[in-house]
């Protein structure tokens, strides 16, 4: 537990700093684009990930994600979103007695091509190809496979609320042949609603399908957060629980705390 305390308060003192308030419209304004994935903003996030009581010896994981989000005009209608997620993890016991391991895994590279209005209904979406490059610095925190396959977003905001998904498939085509082909589907969920004074409340779960495994892996996350400057730095902080599910994920529970940096236009 003293461990876990060290790990989650950094991640506290942000929220915890002096902080100088936006704007209340400011800060409505950022936390409304914080729930569309191809808004036009700049964003930097750092996804805490613990997870606890993982496999037959109660071993734990430590994910981080750093995912920055670009957008770039590509003309006078059209944006693409450019999304990478760099996992770095510490795991202890994840496999049995495995032990530990620490280091950088496979990293995933999104693209989304997107129209700069919404449709008359008011829908927002993009699509785009996904990549995943065999980064990994432990074979135990990879696939050594590359893979490629597209991914898709869609979603509506309607006054406070925003509601929508995301998705991906990605399918191997080269690596290591000694280890198991990658053909998975990814599907995310989410629904959001956000409150006075750039505050929001968001629900989402992450399900992974692994074909070749026959096997299905989720989390259900419940997140509070909130929109605050540190000086003239516009972020974000959200923290809640993680619920797992599936025949493929063995974790008993979890945390996610996020910090992120904004750089609205």
């Amino acid at each position: 537990m003293k461990k876990f305390i060290l790990l989650v308060l950094p991640l506290l003192l942000p929220s915890l700093l002096i902080a100088q308030e936006l704007t209340s419209s400011s800060a409505d304004d950022l936390a409304k684009q914080l729930q569309n994935p191809v808004a036009s903003l700049i964003s930097v996030p750092f996804q805490n990930n613990f997870d606890f009581g993982i496999g037959p010896n109660d071993g734990s994981r430590y994910t981080l994600n750093f995912q920055p989000v670009i957008p770039m005009s590509i003309g006078e209608d059209w944006n693409l979103i450019a999304r990478v997620i760099v996992p770095v993890i510490s795991q202890n016991n994840v496999f049995g007695e495995s032990g530990k391991q620490s280091g950088l895994s496979d990293v995933l590279v999104s693209g989304f091509f997107s129209p700069k209005e919404p449709t008359s209904g008011g829908l927002i979406w993009g699509v785009g190809p996904a990549l995943l490059i065999p980064t990994a610095s432990n074979n135990a925190l990879g696939t050594e496979k590359f893979g490629l396959g597209p991914t898709a977003v869609a979603l509506k905001q309607v006054g406070s609320f925003t509601i929508g998904g995301l998705v991906n498939h990605i399918f191997s085509v080269a690596g290591n042949e000694n280890r198991a082909d990658v053909n998975s589907t990814f599907i995310q969920p989410f629904i959001a609603k956000n409150f006075p004074g750039g505050k929001a409340i968001t629900l989402n779960t992450e399900l992974t399908q692994n074909w070749e495994a026959d096997a299905t892996s989720g989390t259900l996350n419940l997140v509070g957060s909130k929109v605050f400057t540190i000086g003239k730095q516009a972020s974000q902080f959200a923290i809640g629980p993680r619920i797992h599910y599936g025949n493929g994920n063995s974790a008993s529970w979890g945390i996610r705390a996020i910090f992120v940096l904004l750089f609205p236009k």
